[in-house]
C-alpha cells in the first residue's frame, strides 16, 4: 500500500504545473489523466443528511473510493448504512471515534460533515496525520479556528477544499468570466440573500444522554454542557456553543459568491442589524439579519438573512445578485441570468443539473463537480475551486457579521488579517474556551 501512497504523492508533484482552469474542464475525467488507474481511498465523517449527498457524489467518481463512515449517533449510523446498501451497494468500514480513522495510514483523504464547532479541529488534526481534507462549510468556529487552520494547511501542504459548490458551478464561472470582462460595466455591489420560515425549536428540557449517542465525542472540544432534548442532531445550529447561526449555516454560500463575483477579499468595514423577532425559544442567534461588508472603491456586499418569515415580495429562497453601471446578473446554484438596468432579461444560462437549495441535504451535480475537482487537485494538481486559502475569507466574514451584531456596532476591519481595530471587546469573540485538551495547535 505505501507504493500506491507513493505513486499518488509523485504524480500529485510531478502535475502540479499542468493545471488546468476549471472553467474550461470542468468534470475533468479520471480516465484520461496520470495515475488513471490508482484509487483514492476517503472517510465521511458524520453521516446525517448532507452527508449523504457527499456520499453519492464521491460514488460517482470512479477512482475514489469510501472506505470509511464515522458517526456517534449508533441510531444515525445504522439508518446510514441502509441507505449506504441501496444508494452505492456497499457499507464501509464504520467506526464511531474519528481518530481511528486519522491513524489509518491508507486513508487519504477525509470528509467532514459534523457540527460546525468539530470543522477546523477536525480538519487540523487529520492534516496532521497526512490527510487530504474536503470541510464543510463554515470551516471554522471563530476566527482564531480559521487562521489556524489556513495556516495548518501551508504547513502539512495538502489539499484543503471548502463545501462552497457553487464555485464549480459552470453557469457561475461563466458570469464571474463575463462580469471581470465587464459586461456589466463597473461591477459595485453584491446582494446576498437567504429565505425560510423555520419553526421554533422550543425551550430544551435536560434529559437522560440517549444510549446510543456519545454525547462526550459529540462535544469533542466545545465546553460541557448538559443533553437537553432540543440540541441533537439539527438545532445545534442554534445554539452559539456548536453552531454559527444562520449567516453561516447558509450565508456563507451567497456571500462567497458575492465576494468571488467582484473579486473581493476582506471588507474593511462591517456593520450588522437585526434580531430575534418571532418564537421565544433557546435560539440564541438573530432569526433576521442585515449584514453590510464595505470595500474600497465603494464597492460592498450585503447579506440578508430571513430565517423566520421569508422575504416579501416573493423570492427565490436563495441568491445572490451582482449590480453594474451597465447591467446585473443573478447567479444562483441553477442558472445565471443577465439583465438590462430596466429588468429586462437578456440572457439564461442553465446548469445541466439542477441541485438542491433549501433542504438540510443539498444535494445535485455542484457537489459531484466539487468534489471531482478536489479530488484532481490532489491527484494531478489541477487548480482548486476552492481552496482554504481563499474560501475562508468568507466564513471569516460571517464571523465579522456575527461579532458586529454581538457588539451591536460598526467593526473597522483590517482587511489583510480580518482583525478589529481598537476594539477590545469584539476582539475577546476572536476565540473560544476549549474543553481541556482540545485546543487546536499546530
Amino acid at each position: 500500500m505505501s507504493t500506491r501512497r507513493n505513486f499518488i504523492k509523485k504524480t500529485t508533484t510531478a502535475s502540479a504545473g499542468l493545471a488546468i482552469g476549471s472553467l474550461l474542464l470542468p468534470n475533468l475525467s479520471f480516465g484520461n489523466i496520470i495515475g488513471a488507474n490508482e484509487r483514492l481511498n476517503v472517510a465521511v465523517i458524520g453521516v446525517r443528511s448532507r452527508a449523504k449527498s457527499l456520499t453519492e457524489a464521491i460514488h460517482k467518481c470512479a477512482n475514489a473510493k469510501i472506505i470509511y463512515t464515522c458517526d456517534v449517533d449508533e441510531n444515525i449510523i445504522a439508518e446510514n448504512n441502509i441507505f449506504l446498501q441501496n444508494s452505492i451497494g456497499y457499507v464501509p468500514k464504520v467506526v464511531k471515534d474519528f481518530r481511528k480513522i486519522l491513524d489509518d495510514k491508507d486513508v487519504d483523504a477525509v470528509f467532514i460533515v459534523t457540527p460546525e464547532h468539530w470543522h477546523a479541529i477536525m480538519a487540523i488534526m487529520a492534516l496532521k496525520a497526512g490527510k487530504h481534507v474536503y470541510v464543510e462549510k463554515p470551516c471554522s468556529h471563530n476566527p482564531f479556528e480559521n487562521e489556524l487552520l489556513v495556516a495548518a494547511q501551508k504547513k502539512y501542504n495538502k489539499v484543503v477544499q471548502m463545501g462552497n459548490q457553487q464555485r464549480s458551478a459552470i453557469t457561475s464561472q461563466l458570469a464571474v468570466k463575463e462580469i471581470k470582462e465587464g459586461i456589466i460595466g463597473n461591477a459595485y455591489k453584491g446582494e446576498a440573500y437567504y429565505s425560510n420560515n423555520r419553526g421554533s425549536i422550543g425551550i430544551g428540557k435536560k434529559v437522560a444522554v440517549p444510549s446510543t449517542l456519545d454525547w462526550d465525542l459529540w462535544q469533542g472540544p466545545a465546553p460541557r454542557e448538559d443533553f437537553r432534548d432540543n440540541i441533537h442532531p439539527y438545532n445545534w445550529h442554534w445554539f452559539k456553543t456548536w453552531g454559527t447561526g444562520e449567516i453561516h449555516n447558509n450565508g456563507t454560500h451567497e456571500i462567497d459568491v458575492c465576494r468571488w463575483a467582484l473579486g473581493l477579499d476582506l471588507p474593511k468595514k462591517v456593520t450588522s442589524v437585526g434580531g430575534k423577532y418571532t418564537f421565544k425559544d433557546d435560539w440564541q442567534f438573530v432569526d433576521n439579519q442585515l449584514v453590510t461588508f464595505e470595500y474600497d472603491d465603494e464597492k460592498h456586499i450585503t447579506w440578508t438573512g430571513h430565517s423566520r418569515g421569508v422575504i416579501i415580495p416573493s423570492q427565490p429562497g436563495r441568491g445572490a445578485t451582482i449590480y453594474g453601471s451597465e447591467g446585473i446578473i443573478t447567479m444562483s446554484r441553477n442558472a445565471y441570468k443577465l439583465f438590462d438596468l430596466d429588468g429586462k432579461l437578456i440572457k439564461q444560462v442553465d446548469e445541466k443539473e439542477i441541485s438542491a437549495t433549501l433542504n438540510t441535504a443539498g444535494a445535485g451535480g455542484l457537489d459531484t463537480s466539487h468534489i471531482a475537482n478536489f479530488f484532481d487537485a490532489i491527484r494531478i494538481g489541477t487548480k482548486q475551486n476552492s481552496p482554504i486559502s481563499d474560501a475562508s475569507k468568507s466564513t471569516m466574514m460571517c464571523h465579522l457579521g456575527n461579532i458586529a451584531q454581538e457588539v451591536k456596532r460598526s467593526l473597522n476591519i483590517n482587511p489583510n488579517s480580518g482583525k478589529i481595530f481598537n476594539d477590545d471587546e469584539a476582539m475577546t469573540h476572536w476565540k473560544r474556551d476549549y474543553e481541556t485538551g482540545w485546543e487546536p495547535t499546530l
